[in-house]
């Protein structure tokens, strides 16, 4: 009576709980994987004044050498200024703007800024330039007196300009910056090198800025035919920006310049305060970017199939746990880079099954790769479950 009925209860409990119970998990040991290195850029800084390096998308400088102290920028300015009266006067790529006629006021301008040794270009009473053409005249030929006119027309007057600039730069947290008024001639016009970088990254930002600055001549019915003031533009991927110049200041160069890796391009922002003159500068920011350049470079993170453990089950299968796919990224210099492994418990699955995640930092910067089995971990079937009740 006993033995049948425990051959009822071994029925209806144990083969139940041995064939249907889920099995343990696989015990997984991980393989020690070191997480790939660079070697830092080898950057060639002008010895005078102030430089920094950026490049969009990467926060802050990438580097930065000389006086950190805010320095005369100059023609610079018509950056901002230009800046400043598109937000006021919103005109898009591909459009002209309203039409502006020149009068006394504007030749008074050019007398002004005559007098000042200024950048200037022909005016008359009667002209009408479109509001693109001011913008043209203040960002290619750098003509402080069309810098005027512009300003004139947008807000009626430079004394109504400065608080809204001044307001602008606060916004875009441009902390290290003064404006006193829109052209530059006035070395009281001052910036950091840090927050020129910033400036040159919402310069092109904007569409039709980034078309302005890149432009290599123009030419402006009833004023001139003029060729862009920085004479680096298209020489060694420079894409623009702005220079400026003061007899009292020296050569600055506010630049954009692009590489392209692979199937990426970054877009380098960088800036030179000081220089004795343009050729020298030029000459030096070549130099720069050619460290630059070599300093962003292709790290291999991981390549698929790469092994980072072991799962064992208790029945004695194996399988690896390798990466899915192959994952590269564009580097800076010596960014650090930290690789973490997320595997989840594992009991059975096919080839490829995704069982946890590979978590790459590379500076501030996340990347996630899928890790999967190498080959399949299957059920052990029923004669191991009968024989391994607790043994799983």
């Amino acid at each position: 009576m006993f033995g049948g009925l425990a051959l009822v209860l071994l029925t209806a409990f144990y083969l139940p709980f041995s064939l249907l119970a889920p099995v343990s998990a696989a015990r997984v040991t991980r393989t020690d994987v070191a997480a790939p290195t660079s070697a830092a850029a080898s950057l060639a800084w002008p010895a005078y004044g102030a430089s920094a390096i950026g490049a969009v998308g990467y926060d802050g400088v990438l580097g930065s050498a000389g006086s950190t102290d805010p320095l005369p920028m100059a023609s610079i300015s018509k950056v901002i200024t230009a800046l400043v009266v598109l937000e006021a006067k919103p005109l898009g790529v591909g459009e002209s703007g309203p039409t502006i006629t020149t009068t006394q006021a504007d030749v008074d301008l050019y007398r002004h800024y005559l007098a000042l040794n200024g950048a200037l270009a022909t005016v008359r009473v009667g002209l009408q330039l479109s509001e693109l053409q001011l913008l043209q005249l203040a960002l290619v030929k750098s003509a402080n007196n069309y810098v005027g006119t512009l300003v004139n027309w947008a807000f009626g007057s430079q004394d109504a300009f400065l608080p809204v600039a001044r307001k602008w730069l606060t916004d875009h947290r441009l902390t290290g910056t003064t404006i006193v008024e829109p052209t530059g001639i006035d070395p009281k016009n001052v910036s950091t090198a840090t927050d020129l970088v910033r400036l040159g990254e919402l310069a092109i930002a904007n569409p039709l800025v980034a078309q302005l600055v890149s432009t290599t001549k123009i030419d402006i019915p009833g004023v001139g035919e003029f060729e862009n003031s920085n004479a680096l533009l298209g020489v060694d991927g420079v894409t623009g920006l702005k220079t400026g110049t003061l007899d009292t200041a020296g050569a600055n160069l506010l630049f954009s310049a692009a590489k392209t890796y692979g199937d990426s391009t970054v877009t380098v922002i960088g800036v030179v305060l000081g220089g004795k003159d343009h050729p020298t500068i030029d000459r030096d920011i070549q130099a720069l970017l050619d460290g630059v350049y070599a300093g962003f470079h292709e790290v291999q993170l991981t390549t698929a199939g790469t092994r980072y453990g072991t799962a064992t089950t208790p029945w004695g299968q194996t399988s690896d746990i390798v990466a899915a796919t192959t994952a590269s990224v564009l580097v800076w210099s010596d960014t650090p880079i930290s690789v973490r492994e997320s595997i989840s418990p594992i009991s059975t699955g096919v080839a490829g099954a995704d069982v946890g995640d590979l978590d790459i930092t590379v500076g501030d910067r996340d990347y996630t790769v899928d890790l999967a089995l190498r080959s399949a971990l299957v059920d052990p079937g029923p004669g191991w479950r009968l024989t391994h009740p607790f043994g799983r």
